[in-house]
Protein backbone atom coordinates (compact mmCIF):
# COMPACT_ATOMS: atom_id res chain seq x y z
CA UNK A 1 0.00 0.00 0.00
CA UNK A 2 1.35 3.47 -0.85
CA UNK A 3 1.27 5.25 2.50
CA UNK A 4 1.22 8.58 0.76
CA UNK A 5 -2.17 8.13 -0.82
CA UNK A 6 -5.16 9.85 0.85
CA UNK A 7 -6.86 6.50 1.49
CA UNK A 8 -3.87 5.07 3.29
CA UNK A 9 -3.51 8.20 5.40
CA UNK A 10 -7.13 7.98 6.48
CA UNK A 11 -6.69 4.34 7.46
CA UNK A 12 -3.64 5.16 9.57
CA UNK A 13 -5.55 7.93 11.38
CA UNK A 14 -8.42 5.59 12.14
CA UNK A 15 -6.08 2.95 13.56
CA UNK A 16 -4.42 5.54 15.78
CA UNK A 17 -7.74 6.50 17.48
CA UNK A 18 -8.46 4.81 20.85
CA UNK A 19 -11.06 2.06 20.75
CA UNK A 20 -14.50 2.95 22.20
CA UNK A 21 -17.05 0.60 23.64
CA UNK A 22 -20.29 0.57 21.68
CA UNK A 23 -22.92 2.95 23.04
CA UNK A 24 -25.29 1.30 25.49
CA UNK A 25 -28.91 0.99 24.33
CA UNK A 26 -31.25 3.51 25.93
CA UNK A 27 -33.24 1.83 28.69
CA UNK A 28 -36.95 1.38 27.97
CA UNK A 29 -39.13 4.08 29.46
CA UNK A 30 -40.34 3.30 32.93
CA UNK A 31 -44.00 2.34 32.98
CA UNK A 32 -46.23 5.21 33.96
CA UNK A 33 -48.95 4.43 36.45
CA UNK A 34 -52.33 5.30 34.94
CA UNK A 35 -54.02 6.77 37.99
CA UNK A 36 -56.17 9.17 36.00
CA UNK A 37 -59.76 9.13 37.16
CA UNK A 38 -61.75 7.87 34.17
CA UNK A 39 -65.33 7.47 33.06
CA UNK A 40 -66.66 5.43 30.15
CA UNK A 41 -69.33 6.89 27.84
CA UNK A 42 -71.29 4.16 26.06
CA UNK A 43 -73.69 4.99 23.22
CA UNK A 44 -74.47 1.72 21.47
CA UNK A 45 -78.01 1.47 20.10
CA UNK A 46 -80.02 -1.56 19.03
CA UNK A 47 -83.25 0.37 18.58
CA UNK A 48 -84.04 4.02 17.96
CA UNK A 49 -80.92 6.14 17.52
CA UNK A 50 -80.96 9.74 18.73
CA UNK A 51 -79.45 12.40 16.51
CA UNK A 52 -78.28 14.15 19.67
CA UNK A 53 -75.79 11.42 20.62
CA UNK A 54 -72.70 13.21 19.20
CA UNK A 55 -73.66 16.38 21.09
CA UNK A 56 -74.26 14.37 24.24
CA UNK A 57 -70.82 12.76 23.99
CA UNK A 58 -69.05 16.06 23.38
CA UNK A 59 -70.85 17.64 26.32
CA UNK A 60 -70.12 14.76 28.68
CA UNK A 61 -66.46 14.79 27.67
CA UNK A 62 -66.21 18.53 28.35
CA UNK A 63 -68.00 18.26 31.69
CA UNK A 64 -65.83 15.33 32.73
CA UNK A 65 -62.66 17.31 31.94
CA UNK A 66 -63.92 20.12 34.18
CA UNK A 67 -64.06 17.57 37.01
CA UNK A 68 -60.53 16.27 36.23
CA UNK A 69 -62.05 13.10 34.81
CA UNK A 70 -60.82 11.56 31.57
CA UNK A 71 -63.69 10.33 29.39
CA UNK A 72 -63.43 7.42 26.97
CA UNK A 73 -66.25 7.01 24.44
CA UNK A 74 -67.15 3.75 22.74
CA UNK A 75 -69.93 1.80 21.10
CA UNK A 76 -67.94 -1.44 21.33
CA UNK A 77 -69.60 -3.66 23.93
CA UNK A 78 -66.38 -5.67 24.26
CA UNK A 79 -65.20 -3.05 26.75
CA UNK A 80 -67.63 -4.62 29.21
CA UNK A 81 -65.14 -7.11 30.58
CA UNK A 82 -64.01 -7.06 34.23
CA UNK A 83 -60.39 -6.23 33.48
CA UNK A 84 -61.34 -3.37 31.17
CA UNK A 85 -64.04 -1.85 33.34
CA UNK A 86 -61.70 -1.90 36.34
CA UNK A 87 -59.99 1.29 35.15
CA UNK A 88 -63.20 3.35 35.34
CA UNK A 89 -64.97 5.09 38.19
CA UNK A 90 -68.28 5.31 36.38
CA UNK A 91 -70.03 4.19 33.21
CA UNK A 92 -72.42 6.50 31.34
CA UNK A 93 -75.17 5.06 29.14
CA UNK A 94 -76.03 8.04 26.92
CA UNK A 95 -79.24 7.36 24.98
CA UNK A 96 -78.52 3.68 24.50
CA UNK A 97 -81.48 1.67 23.25
CA UNK A 98 -82.42 -1.98 23.03
CA UNK A 99 -80.34 -5.03 23.88
CA UNK A 100 -76.76 -3.74 23.82
CA UNK A 101 -74.87 -6.23 26.05
CA UNK A 102 -74.64 -10.01 25.91
CA UNK A 103 -74.83 -12.19 29.02
CA UNK A 104 -71.09 -12.05 29.81
CA UNK A 105 -71.01 -8.29 29.33
CA UNK A 106 -74.03 -7.91 31.59
CA UNK A 107 -72.23 -9.88 34.32
CA UNK A 108 -69.21 -7.61 33.93
CA UNK A 109 -71.33 -4.49 34.51
CA UNK A 110 -72.96 -6.13 37.52
CA UNK A 111 -69.52 -6.92 38.98
CA UNK A 112 -68.35 -3.37 38.30
CA UNK A 113 -71.27 -1.84 40.19
CA UNK A 114 -71.01 -4.34 43.05
CA UNK A 115 -67.37 -3.33 43.46
CA UNK A 116 -68.48 0.26 44.05
CA UNK A 117 -68.61 1.59 40.50
CA UNK A 118 -70.96 4.36 39.41
CA UNK A 119 -73.59 4.55 36.68
CA UNK A 120 -75.11 7.52 34.86
CA UNK A 121 -78.12 7.04 32.61
CA UNK A 122 -79.10 9.76 30.17
CA UNK A 123 -82.53 9.84 28.50
CA UNK A 124 -82.96 6.58 26.54
CA UNK A 125 -80.81 4.64 28.98
CA UNK A 126 -84.27 3.85 30.37
CA UNK A 127 -85.22 2.40 26.94
CA UNK A 128 -82.52 -0.26 27.16
CA UNK A 129 -82.20 -3.93 28.17
CA UNK A 130 -85.82 -4.69 29.00
CA UNK A 131 -85.04 -8.36 29.46
CA UNK A 132 -82.46 -7.77 32.20
CA UNK A 133 -84.18 -7.13 35.54
CA UNK A 134 -80.95 -6.09 37.30
CA UNK A 135 -80.48 -3.29 34.79
CA UNK A 136 -84.02 -2.06 35.36
CA UNK A 137 -83.20 -1.83 39.05
CA UNK A 138 -79.96 0.00 38.29
CA UNK A 139 -81.66 2.68 36.19
CA UNK A 140 -84.65 2.88 38.51
CA UNK A 141 -87.49 2.74 35.97
CA UNK A 142 -88.08 1.75 32.38
CA UNK A 143 -89.45 3.99 29.63
CA UNK A 144 -93.07 3.45 28.67
CA UNK A 145 -94.02 6.24 26.24
CA UNK A 146 -93.81 9.95 25.53
CA UNK A 147 -96.12 12.58 24.04
CA UNK A 148 -95.38 13.39 20.39
CA UNK A 149 -92.68 15.92 19.64
CA UNK A 150 -90.91 18.26 22.03
CA UNK A 151 -92.81 19.56 25.04
CA UNK A 152 -92.18 22.62 27.20
CA UNK A 153 -92.61 22.25 30.94
CA UNK A 154 -91.26 23.37 34.28
CA UNK A 155 -88.70 21.14 35.94
CA UNK A 156 -88.76 21.41 39.73
CA UNK A 157 -85.81 20.28 41.82
CA UNK A 158 -86.41 18.77 45.24
CA UNK A 159 -83.20 19.83 46.98
CA UNK A 160 -84.66 23.17 48.07
CA UNK A 161 -81.82 25.20 46.57
CA UNK A 162 -81.80 24.61 42.80
CA UNK A 163 -84.29 26.95 41.12
CA UNK A 164 -86.95 25.55 38.82
CA UNK A 165 -86.43 26.02 35.11
CA UNK A 166 -88.44 25.65 31.96
CA UNK A 167 -87.20 23.04 29.53
CA UNK A 168 -88.17 22.05 26.00
CA UNK A 169 -87.42 18.40 25.36
CA UNK A 170 -89.00 15.00 24.83
CA UNK A 171 -90.55 14.13 28.18
CA UNK A 172 -90.63 10.46 29.08
CA UNK A 173 -93.38 8.65 30.92
CA UNK A 174 -92.15 5.58 32.80
CA UNK A 175 -93.71 2.19 33.43
CA UNK A 176 -94.13 3.09 37.09
CA UNK A 177 -93.18 5.84 39.50
CA UNK A 178 -89.66 5.13 40.83
CA UNK A 179 -90.05 7.32 43.94
CA UNK A 180 -90.46 4.41 46.39
CA UNK A 181 -87.10 3.00 45.22
CA UNK A 182 -84.97 6.09 44.58
CA UNK A 183 -84.20 9.62 45.76
CA UNK A 184 -86.04 11.87 43.32
CA UNK A 185 -83.93 14.82 42.15
CA UNK A 186 -86.45 16.59 39.92
CA UNK A 187 -90.01 16.32 38.65
CA UNK A 188 -91.74 17.66 35.57
CA UNK A 189 -95.06 19.49 35.84
CA UNK A 190 -97.64 17.78 33.60
CA UNK A 191 -99.94 20.79 33.89
CA UNK A 192 -97.64 22.62 31.48
CA UNK A 193 -98.13 20.28 28.52
CA UNK A 194 -100.44 17.67 27.01
CA UNK A 195 -99.89 13.95 26.93
CA UNK A 196 -98.23 13.18 30.27
CA UNK A 197 -99.52 10.00 31.90
CA UNK A 198 -97.88 9.88 35.34
CA UNK A 199 -99.99 12.48 37.09
CA UNK A 200 -99.08 15.10 39.65
CA UNK A 201 -95.88 13.28 40.72
CA UNK A 202 -93.79 12.81 37.59
CA UNK A 203 -90.10 12.19 38.43
CA UNK A 204 -87.72 13.04 35.60
CA UNK A 205 -84.35 12.66 37.39
CA UNK A 206 -83.25 10.60 40.38
CA UNK A 207 -80.38 8.80 42.09
CA UNK A 208 -80.00 5.84 44.42
CA UNK A 209 -77.55 3.35 45.86
CA UNK A 210 -77.81 0.08 43.96
CA UNK A 211 -76.16 -3.27 44.64
CA UNK A 212 -73.00 -1.75 46.12
CA UNK A 213 -72.64 1.13 43.65
CA UNK A 214 -74.12 4.52 42.78
CA UNK A 215 -76.73 5.24 40.11
CA UNK A 216 -77.88 8.60 38.72
CA UNK A 217 -80.41 9.08 35.93
CA UNK A 218 -81.98 11.95 34.00
CA UNK A 219 -84.81 11.57 31.52
CA UNK A 220 -83.81 14.78 29.76
CA UNK A 221 -81.37 14.85 26.84
CA UNK A 222 -83.36 13.96 23.73
CA UNK A 223 -82.90 17.23 21.87
CA UNK A 224 -79.38 18.33 20.89
CA UNK A 225 -80.19 21.93 21.79
CA UNK A 226 -80.64 21.13 25.48
CA UNK A 227 -76.94 20.32 25.78
CA UNK A 228 -76.20 24.03 25.27
CA UNK A 229 -78.38 24.99 28.23
CA UNK A 230 -76.08 25.81 31.19
CA UNK A 231 -78.72 24.51 33.61
CA UNK A 232 -78.80 21.13 31.93
CA UNK A 233 -75.01 21.05 31.80
CA UNK A 234 -74.88 21.76 35.53
CA UNK A 235 -77.45 18.96 36.02
CA UNK A 236 -75.28 16.48 34.10
CA UNK A 237 -72.10 17.62 35.87
CA UNK A 238 -73.76 16.92 39.19
CA UNK A 239 -74.57 13.40 38.04
CA UNK A 240 -71.02 12.75 36.86
CA UNK A 241 -69.58 13.94 40.16
CA UNK A 242 -71.89 11.72 42.14
CA UNK A 243 -71.43 8.60 40.00
CA UNK A 244 -67.64 9.01 40.00
CA UNK A 245 -67.60 9.24 43.79
CA UNK A 246 -66.51 12.89 43.86
CA UNK A 247 -69.64 14.12 45.63
CA UNK A 248 -71.95 12.19 47.93
CA UNK A 249 -74.78 14.60 47.16
CA UNK A 250 -76.60 13.75 43.96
Amino acid sequence: MDLKTPLAAALLCALALPLRAPAASAPPPAPVADDTARILIFTRTAGFRHDSIPKAVATLEALAAQQSLHADHTEDAAVFAPERLARYRAVVFASTTGDVLDAAQQRALEQFVRAGGGFVGVHAAADTEYGWPWYGGLVGAWFRSHPPGLQTARVRFEDGRTPAWTVTDELYDYRDNPRPRVRVIATVDERDYEGGTMGHDHPIAWCHAWDGGRSWYTGLGHDAAIYDDPRFRAHLARGLRHAAGLDEDC
